[in-house]
């Protein structure tokens, strides 16, 4: 007998879309320099390597995001201690709205993901910083 999900993706993104602060690509390029900001890719390795990433996001893989921010965890990273606003995106903006979410009730404050995640921002005609 096989699994019976009850509840879909496009439902928890849907539900994290209603709790999280989503910005265009014209907002993120007004704040992309700034101080106060961090950009946070959370694609993975091969998705960066081959369509580049918006300049100066830190990467963090989907899969450590929550380890990354728990100062608890043996992988703490202290970029995810600073006073700062995290705006987060991945290809399409499904992993970042999920992401957003976890991080807000993890206690991050104040986050925000892209709308369209990195696709709007290539179909934008987004700066782009390639990967050696």
């Amino acid at each position: 007998m096989g699994q019976n999900i009850v509840k879909s993706v496009k439902s928890l993104v849907s539900e994290a879309n209603k709790v999280v602060n989503i910005m265009t690509v014209d907002e993120v390029k007004k704040i992309l320099n700034k101080d106060d900001h961090i950009i946070v890719d959370l694609r993975d390795f091969r998705e960066l390597k081959r369509e580049g990433k918006i300049p100066g996001a830190f990467s963090c893989p989907r899969g450590m995001l929550e380890f990354w921010i728990d100062p608890e965890s043996p992988y703490h990273k202290e970029i995810f201690n600073q006073d700062k606003t995290y705006v987060f995106y991945c290809a399409s903006a499904w992993r970042s709205a999920l992401s957003a979410k976890i991080a807000m009730e993890m206690g991050l404050k104040p986050v925000a993901h892209i709308a369209g995640g990195f696709s709007a921002w290539k179909k934008s005609d987004g700066e782009i910083e390639l990967l050696d």
